[in-house]
């Protein structure tokens, strides 16, 4: 069963008829559960197409479907409530708020949740934490971690409302390789115990090794590895 699909996705970022196109008719399917690794040069519009299936950007034309519904149909409102429950962002660099706790950083996701989806998620967060290797980093500041330790902050800040989906960008492009053998090893592992789809943009080939699909960005189009 595909939970996000992408037809024919054409980007410009100029939009006149006339102006070079980024991806030249993207088609995507990712299955529920699936992982998938998307490779290519930079500045071949990785991003874009994680942009664009995480409803942050809108394409030039073509059709973007979550789970059966159309992304693009979306209002202002509708898309927030997708970005915030549906899908998960991780990001190169883990964008962690200094001056809160691995915590409290982790359950900002959560502030725009009502009274009922709150429920429970304090008690979800530290147990994700441990689960990442951080039970005794609780209460630390992101001065006070590692970029590796940051980086598990941030991929457990992206699963605390239980999307169904998590993005992730070039998410060990700041780490050592240690680290980033580390955070390779999580994705793929919470993926496989979760089951949460997940859409990874890399250049390292062990993260990619670890997905179950990889695909190669070519002249703004997929193709298989």
């Amino acid at each position: 069963m595909a939970l996000v699909e992408l037809q024919d996705v054409v980007m410009r970022y100029d939009r006149v008829s006339s102006a070079p196109e980024v991806l030249k008719g993207v088609d995507l399917e990712v299955a529920v559960g699936a992982s998938l690794a998307i490779v290519g040069p930079s500045g071949s519009g990785k991003s874009t197409i994680l942009n664009i299936v995480g409803g942050l950007l809108p394409p030039t034309s073509g059709a973007v479907r979550f789970d059966g519904a159309d992304v693009l149909a979306m209002d202002a409102d509708a898309l927030a409530a997708f970005r915030s429950r549906s899908v998960g962002f991780i990001f190169q660099s883990h964008h962690l708020l200094p001056q809160l706790s691995a915590l409290e950083n982790v359950l900002v996701p959560t502030l725009v949740l009502d009274a009922q989806a709150k429920v429970g998620a304090e008690a979800r967060a530290r147990s994700l934490l441990e689960d990442v290797g951080l039970a005794d980093r609780t209460d630390h500041r992101p001065a006070q971690l590692s970029g590796g330790e940051c980086q598990r902050v941030a991929v457990v800040r992206a699963l605390i409302n239980q999307p169904r989906l998590v993005l992730a960008d070039e998410p060990t492009g700041q780490l050592d390789k240690a680290s980033g053998d580390q955070l390779a090893d999580l994705l793929a592992g919470l993926n496989e115990r979760q089951g949460v789809a997940l859409v990874t943009v890399t250049h390292e080939e062990r993260l990619a090794a670890r997905m179950q699909e990889v695909l190669v960005l070519e002249d703004g189009k997929l193709v298989a590895s």
